[in-house]
């Protein structure tokens, strides 16, 4: 039995030399820097458009005459679930074809054109099926960026340059809020904005064509049996699907069997479901709390933007130093992290009622307890990316991320789905629905943050395992794991259709 156990996964420690490579020569390095700011920008890109949505909700509704279940949808499920469905196959055909970054060019070219096409719409059906079609494009951006830059630098440097490519979520956010300050007074329409995102996504997709170049595999700190067998020999074409086929039930079985895997995950869904509701509905709702605060949006997104820049490249630095004596650093911070800012959320809807009803006293108090909370939740992103990186097989690691990111989309998006669905007999300038939406925000945002957390912090002795090699060995997975996948698996499903049907029949 321990033979078996020492063919399939073994361990790796972090800066042995299996992991690490001779030092490049300095062109190498300027291109591994160009490389990653590429990726960087076109990761910020990818999620721009949600932020426009975001700080324009009651400009879009109004112009394209929505319903807020409308916008819910638009929001959520929708792409969702084309993200869902899509990011898996295609990232594993960019492993399968050692083809990444020729996959994430041509995919940042459409979804670029279909940013553009949403700019173009004029109802809610024209706007949607551009979103679901923007779905196929963006759908493997960060599981194949998050493999790249893995791959780009060494095991030392993987947080930091991985939080450096989620720096592009907070410059997104503030950038936005610049630009729809700046719309909203010059009375600019926001499909102005998405437009501009396109043209800009285009020039983007072809850069990242010609100057990335595809960089060799580095180990992972669980070795799997995906890895243990050397480069794929040439096969001839009758047997390639036969290669695949073996390839995909290997990867497949290899994360199933990591004991942490899929906690990990569903703790990350809830965490990720709290920071969706939080970035699609906080900005208007303080808009709307704030009314005689002209720049409330620019002011909360230079707070976002500056502090969560910070924390995030915090997190990426800190895990970094401590990545000798504790790998699992970054589930102390995100788990922590997060129950910790909880406070400071409810503390940022209730900011108005703290401040007697005062606005210039509440934003004060606003702006000082969204530092608080920015700083201590956004530790995390690019220190959790960069852990999964390295437990993932080396292999097949954008696969494993793809699938990872597609379970927790379906679990964050019915966040937007859900409130879009409960707020969808109030008027949006409504005082009754500013009263929801708050009651929503200070209980939906901290309960994720908190189930995230517990789930966090468990996982901590998991991952100690499968990285001491102690993973479930191939054929003895139990029963109740097995069912425990299945029960999963038909919830999930459940969950999706029963939201997504629900959305489209109550509109």
């Amino acid at each position: 039995m321990e033979d078996t156990k020492e063919s399939t996964t073994r361990l790796s420690e972090p800066d042995s030399p299996r992991t690490e490579q001779p030092a490049k020569p300095l062109f190498s390095r300027v291109l591994t820097v160009v490389s990653i700011i590429l990726l960087f920008l076109n990761f910020f890109l990818a999620q721009y458009d949600k932020f426009v949505l975001s700080y324009f909700q009651t400009s879009v509704i109004t112009s394209l005459n929505l319903k807020s279940s409308d916008y819910g949808i638009l929001s959520g499920y929708a792409t969702g679930i084309v993200y869902a469905l899509l990011a898996i196959p295609i990232a594993f055909l960019a492993d399968y074809t050692e083809a990444r970054v020729r996959v994430l060019g041509v995919a940042t070219l459409w979804w670029s054109l279909c940013v553009i096409f949403q700019g173009l719409s004029h109802n809610f059906w024209q706007i949607l099926l551009a979103r679901l079609a923007m779905g196929i494009g963006q759908a493997p951006a960060e599981a194949l960026s998050v493999s790249l830059i893995s791959d780009m630098v060494g095991t030392k440097w993987v947080f930091i340059a991985e939080s450096i490519l989620y720096v592009g979520v907070y410059v997104g956010e503030a950038v936005s809020a610049q630009i729809a300050t700046a719309f909203i007074k010059t009375g600019t329409p926001w499909n102005s904005a998405l437009k501009a995102i396109g043209i800009v996504g285009i020039v983007v997709g072809v850069l990242l064509l010609l100057v990335i170049r595809e960089p060799p595999r580095r180990q992972a700190v669980v070795i799997s049996e995906v890895d243990n067998g050397g480069e794929l020999p040439y096969q001839p074409l009758r047997t390639r699907v036969g290669l695949a086929k073996a390839q995909l039930t290997a990867s497949f079985s290899h994360i199933i069997r990591l004991r942490s895997f899929w906690l990990l995950t569903l703790s990350s869904g809830a965490r990720q479901f709290s920071g969706n509701v939080f970035g699609y509905y906080m900005p208007s709702y303080l808009s709307s709390l704030y009314p005689t605060q002209p720049n409330i949006l620019s002011n909360y997104g230079i707070t976002v933007g500056a502090v969560g820049s910070v924390g995030v490249l915090l997190g990426g630095l800190i895990c970094a130093y401590w990545l000798r004596r504790m790998l699992a650093m970054p589930l102390y911070i995100t788990g922590i992290g997060g129950m910790i800012s909880s406070v400071f959320v409810i503390l940022m809807v209730l900011s108005r009622d703290l401040a007697g009803g005062d606005q210039v006293r509440g934003t004060q108090i606003l702006y000082g307890v969204m530092s608080a909370a920015y700083l201590t939740a956004e530790l995390w992103l690019g220190a959790f990316a960069s852990l999964l990186a390295l437990l993932l097989p080396a292999r097949t690691k954008t696969f494993g991320l793809a699938i990872y990111m597609s379970v927790i989309v379906l679990i964050y998006s019915s966040g937007p789905q859900i409130i879009g669905l409960a707020l969808r007999n109030y008027d949006i300038e409504s005082a009754a629905y500013i009263q929801k939406t708050k009651i929503i925000l200070a209980v939906l945002i901290p309960v994720g943050y908190w189930v995230a957390g517990i789930g966090f912090l468990f996982c901590i002795r998991l991952v100690r395992r499968d990285v001491a090699g102690d993973i479930v060995a191939p054929g003895e997975m139990s029963p109740t794991r097995k069912m425990a996948f299945g029960i999963f698996a038909v919830v999930l499903g459940a969950l999706v259709v029963a939201l997504f049907v629900t959305s489209l029949v109550i509109r």
